[in-house]
């Protein structure tokens, strides 16, 4: 099971969400209202997830990712609101969110995202992906040397590796890159080869690891 934590500022919303969630596959350790209530009951239930709304009495969701920053052990953060604002998205995931999702999204898909982000996914609609991808495609990490594994890739395979590790399908990226799925799957072959990882979510977790995502 999942511990999973919910920082809304209306009981209706939280209450909607408890129902939904399957008990058998997550567990609902704690709530808050605000920023306040969302820091201290975080801190004291240690869950794996945090639900988050953007805008909440005290500061906002992001307030509560930046006041949590220190702390040892991290929950990941999935943002869950009504706005779709291309501002609120950014100022989120920047401040450490490994999601974003808006409030029409339904019971099935929502469990998805708790448990892809859960295991190391980013999450994304297609839409809000698109605010993430245009305010973080130009982002050159900084490092004191070069990374040889990095070095390894293609321009278009670290294109690609970029899309797969925020959590895009196949046909997805290949509509964004305008190519094949076919030749999306190829680049991601190549890319596990190089870098000798099995599964997406390994690339996932080696993307983060190196602030690629």
């Amino acid at each position: 099971m999942i511990r999973v934590f919910l920082v809304d500022d209306h009981e209706l919303f939280r209450s909607g969400v408890r129902s939904a969630l399957d008990p058998r596959r997550f567990e609902i350790v704690g709530e808050a209202s605000d920023v306040e209530g969302a820091l201290a009951g975080i801190r004291r239930t240690s869950p794996e997830v945090v639900l988050l709304d953007v805008h909440l009495p005290g500061g906002g969701g992001r307030a509560v990712i930046d006041g949590l920053a220190g702390d040892s052990a991290r929950a990941r953060f999935l943002a869950l609101s009504v706005s779709d604002d291309a501002q609120d998205v950014i100022g989120v995931i920047r401040a450490g969110a490994r999601g974003y999702v808006t409030k029409t999204i339904g019971p099935a898909d929502l469990a998805d995202a708790i448990e892809r982000v859960h295991g190391g996914d980013a999450v994304f609609s297609p839409r809000l992906a698109g605010f993430v991808l245009d305010a973080f495609g130009g982002d050159v990490p900084v490092t004191q040397a070069s990374d040889p594994e990095l070095d390894q890739l293609t321009p278009r395979e670290r294109e690609v590796l970029r899309y797969i590790a925020r959590g895009y399908a196949y046909k997805q990226v290949a509509r964004q890159l305008s190519i094949s799925a076919r030749t999306v799957e190829t680049h991601v072959s190549a890319v596990l080869r190089k870098l000798q990882l099995s599964s997406r979510y390994e690339l996932t977790r080696w993307a983060t690891d190196r602030r690629l995502v």
